[in-house]
C-alpha cells in the first residue's frame, strides 16, 4: 500500500480522493500493477465512504 493512503476513517472529500486514484492510473499508464490494484481499491472504499459522508451531511 501507498504511504499516501490514510488509514480508514479519513477524512478527505471525495474530490481529494478522486484526484488520488486519478493520479494512480495516470502513474501506472492504465494497467495496475497486483500493489496498485490493491492501492485502488483501498481508495475507492475511500471515496465511497466519503461520498456517503458528504450526502448526509447535505441532508
Amino acid at each position: 500500500m501507498s504511504p499516501d493512503v490514510p488509514p480508514s476513517g479519513s477524512v478527505r472529500s471525495a474530490a481529494e480522493v478522486n484526484e488520488q486514484i486519478r493520479a494512480l492510473w495516470l502513474r501506472a499508464g492504465g494497467t495496475l500493477s497486483a500493489q496498485e490494484r490493491v492501492e485502488y481499491e483501498l481508495l475507492v472504499v475511500e471515496w465511497a465512504e466519503a461520498i456517503r459522508c458528504e450526502v448526509i451531511e447535505a441532508a
